[in-house]
């Protein structure tokens, strides 16, 4: 074999371990008294240890293909012998590197795999094997990592299997997995439980397979026990911060805290906000912040979810915002002067230019009624809002069976204009469409559309007719009903069935019903899921 600077580097490591006391003494004494230096000349005599009747041999490489990845991998192949198993290994694409403190084995393992090594460097690098003289125990690797250890009837000889196996899992890769053939004869070997006892803190998963029938292992029936276990390491799973934000409402305004003194983000707006701590869920945690940043007690059905936004910063990782909004009389006060220097209300469609992007982007994707969003920075970006870069994606849901659009003909489009655009701003819906004829208000997905239609065959809408009697709109809790009710005035609508206002629909039913100067009307119903049907303030039963 030639001898590469990898091979020199790997040979020094053999007289390290040489020099710590790991010598071929120390490891026949763990053998039970056998000199296995001394039986290299013998070894590949046994049919599963050199494998030359084809039968053995295909039988081997089989159960190789089984227990090794698919895709070419780094093997660390310990105890080797003479290198049979590593040479199937190469064989079937895999880079090995063989360890035995046997001198004499690892010669024979060299020439028996000679015509395929040219020398590995000391990454894995080079040639597709290379051996070395060290102890399987602690082999000498360095800081080199495996996507498997493969081991064959060793790790019955130490006095601590357990430890052995903690050490060989710390020399796999994420993922990686250890390839174990063991066994229990006469009064030596390992009981194939106290291995599996000995990964499960380990490895995610471990698989054992009864070897002792298939006699093209052996060369011959044996009537003990042999086995292998294949156990795998979980890679480590990609985890991300979840934070969460609550945007606090007072009417058409939102409450912004400015950051100061933590060194993220200081002299920028943004929402109060936190991160989840151990075991806690998302409204726990956006209830704790609410009082631990700006004062507010919240009580859980004061909060609702506005959308999920995962987000990476400039150069950061990515997490995970819940967004909650609530509405609220109670007067908030900085709790974390700290952390914050000032409190602000702020309308929701003038946020300051001064404000965290994602912050905005989660407001805005909250205004038009978005629910999933990806708020990805690329590297170099400001932590700031910057006018003209858009980071924000929405992740559109599914809409099936939802309304698309409603449109409704009007006999007079700048009247009707005038009544439902300020209303439908007030609901969250953000103009669209304008043409000759029409225009258009789109919240997430659903748009409504006002035409003046020359198609039109009459000039007044009369909702007591068949056809559309009225539309229907969740309004966030009563506070905001009575908000959009005081205000809908202001824009041409009426209060209808005032007498009976809020509950003309019935008890359990908070709701307005609103009339505009062309006849149509709408219904605003405060808070909750539909609540089954109901009678309608006009008698008439209504889902």
């Amino acid at each position: 074999m030639s001898e590469t600077r990898g091979d020199s580097t790997m040979r020094a490591d053999e007289a390290a371990a040489r020099d710590q006391g790991v010598t071929r003494e120390h490891e026949t004494a763990r053998d039970h008294g056998v000199d296995w230096d001394a039986e290299a000349a013998t070894f590949d005599e046994e049919p599963d240890h050199g494998l030359r009747d084809p039968q053995v041999r295909a039988a081997w490489a089989e159960r190789l293909a089984q227990w090794l990845p698919r895709e070419p991998s780094e093997v660390l192949d310990l105890g080797c012998g003479t290198g049979s198993l590593a040479q199937l290994a190469v064989e079937q694409g895999h880079r090995v590197l063989g360890v035995d403190l046997a001198p004499s084995m690892v010669e024979r393992a060299r020439a028996k795999l000679g015509v395929q090594v040219s020398g590995m460097t000391s990454d894995g690098g080079g040639a597709a094997a290379q051996f070395v003289v060290g102890d399987a125990a602690r082999p000498p690797v360095g800081g080199r990592r495996f996507d498997v250890v493969l081991v064959r009837h060793v790790l019955w000889t130490f006095p601590d299997p357990a430890a052995v196996l903690r050490h060989w899992s710390s020399l796999l890769r994420p993922g990686g997995r250890l390839v174990l053939v063991e066994g229990v004869w006469g009064e030596g070997g390992l009981p194939v439980e106290q291995v599996t006892e000995a990964l499960a803190p380990l490895a995610a998963r471990v698989h054992t397979e009864d070897l002792s029938p298939d006699a093209r292992l052996w060369g011959r029936p044996v009537h003990d026990l042999r086995y292998a276990v294949v156990a795998r390491l979980e890679p480590p799973r990609h985890r991300e911060v979840v934070d969460v934000h609550l945007i606090v409402r007072r009417g058409d305004r939102v409450l912004l805290a400015r950051r100061a003194g933590t060194g993220y983000a200081d002299g920028l707006w943004h929402l109060p906000s936190g991160h989840l701590e151990d075991g806690e869920d998302v409204r726990a945690a956006v209830l704790r912040e609410a009082q631990e940043e700006v004062g507010l007690r919240l009580d859980p059905a004061e909060v609702r979810t506005a959308l999920v936004m995962q987000h990476r910063g400039p150069a950061g990782a990515p997490r995970i915002g819940w967004f909650f909004e609530s509405a609220t009389d109670q007067a908030p006060d900085n709790r974390e002067p700290d952390k914050c220097d000032a409190l602000e209300w702020f309308p929701l469609s003038a946020l300051p230019d001064g404000i965290v992007a994602y912050a905005r982007a989660g407001i805005e994707a909250y205004r038009t009624g978005e629910r999933f969003v990806l708020h990805w920075h690329e590297d170099g970006d400001a932590v700031a809002h910057e006018p003209g870069r858009e980071r924000a994606r929405v992740l559109p849901p599914t809409n099936s069976g939802r309304p698309h659009h409603i449109e409704l003909w009007v006999p007079d489009l700048a009247a009707a204009e005038a009544s439902w655009g300020p209303l439908l701003g007030d609901l969250g819906y953000t103009p669209y469409q304008s043409w000759e004829s029409g225009r258009s208000w789109r919240l997430a997905d659903t748009y409504v559309v006002l035409e003046q239609s020359k198609a039109l065959t009459g000039d007044t809408h009369r909702r007591t007719s068949p056809g559309l009697n009225h539309l229907a709109f969740h309004v966030r809790d009563r506070a905001a009903l009575d908000d959009l009710v005081a205000r809908a005035s202001v824009y041409g609508w009426s209060l209808m069935y005032a007498d009976a206002h809020p509950y003309a629909g019935g008890a359990q039913h908070c709701a307005a019903y609103l009339e505009d100067g062309l006849g149509f009307e709408v219904e605003l119903v405060a808070g909750g899921p539909p609540a089954g049907h109901r009678i309608s303030p006009e008698g008439s039963p209504t889902p």
